[in-house]
């Protein structure tokens, strides 16, 4: 039965059908956080993104694409992400189990340059034979082909609305025009938001910020109007804040492999902030089953009593 908690934040979305109503329920609903309102999804892109060995050599399990869905079903998370060949090694054997997210475009680290632009990988037919819930797309605010995947997240968002699927849109700041440190700066990270929310996403994944401001434009109205930025809760908050007020699901990465105690100190400080969850990859696969399983519990129980 839908929660009070979920019937609100489905109301935010008064202009989807009832299929993809149904589809973010089915998020919202599933596993440990069901019915909270929050989320903890467990992403498994990595291979493509950095390779085999550096995404699984730590956890050699890790390369059966199988042992990414035990392993979200085990720790009861609410959703699995991944590329699609992963979801077509599992979505059989695993059907009904855990709600799926298929991610239709994805980068690769062997050629670099400043500024990204992730292939197409995967459609919305795919994300329909393979039982999943919603489609995740990745944006790079500030590379010199946001324009192009703007457009191509457009196409798709209307496309998966229509079959009745959820939206997820990776938001990740990067290009030659913005620095390193501003990739997670606060203002970058809450404009990357706002974008993704008027692109039309359900759900936005970001970085968590820093305290940096890479704008000059932007650190002058931070500094008139005193926005509270010291804190990871405060930041946290004026994220969530430019997603539409709150009424869009904003949720946080859990980034390149760090230690436990440092890991649940920044959940912590996103829970406080009035983040909606986390989307937690080599934190969790790339340690032992039950090692990982306690720490995705832990990250859970924070955003269970927030």
């Amino acid at each position: 039965m839908t929660t009070k908690r979920v019937k609100e934040i489905l109301s935010w979305y008064a202009s989807d059908n009832p299929g993809t109503l149904t589809n973010l329920a089915r998020l919202l609903n599933h596993g440990r956080l069901g019915g909270t309102g929050k989320l903890v999804i467990l992403p498994v892109d990595q291979g493509f993104e950095h390779g085999p060995a550096r995404s699984f050599a730590k956890n050699a399990l890790g390369y059966d694409p199988r042992y990414h869905f035990e392993l979200g079903i085990e720790a009861g998370c609410n959703g699995y992400a991944a590329p699609l060949g992963f979801l077509e090694a599992g979505a059989a054997e695993f059907a009904g189990d855990i709600p799926l997210i298929l991610k239709l475009n994805n980068s690769d680290s062997l050629y670099g340059g400043d500024d990204p632009c992730p292939a197409l990988t995967g459609g919305v037919d795919d994300a329909l034979r393979l039982g999943c819930s919603a489609i995740g797309f990745t944006i790079y605010p500030g590379s010199a082909y946001r324009n192009d995947m703007y457009g191509q997240v457009r196409e798709l968002c209307e496309e998966a609305k229509h079959a009745g699927l959820a939206v997820v849109v990776w938001s990740y700041p990067r290009g030659a025009a913005i620095s390193k440190e501003g990739e997670t700066a606060i203002d970058v990270i809450a404009y990357a938001a706002q974008i993704a929310a008027q692109l039309g996403a359900h759900l936005i994944k970001i970085k968590p910020p820093t305290a940096h401001i890479e704008q000059d434009a932007a650190r002058k109205v931070y500094e008139a109007e005193g926005i509270p930025i010291g804190t990871l809760a405060d930041r946290v908050r004026h994220v969530v804040q430019s997603a539409f007020a709150g009424r869009r699901i904003v949720i946080f990465s859990g980034g390149a492999a760090q230690g436990r105690d440092g890991l649940v100190e920044e959940i912590q400080g996103i829970a406080d902030g009035g983040g909606f969850g986390s989307i937690v990859g080599r934190n969790s696969f790339q340690r032992p089953k039950t090692e990982a399983i306690d720490l995705l519990h832990s990250i859970m129980d924070i955003y269970a009593s927030a």
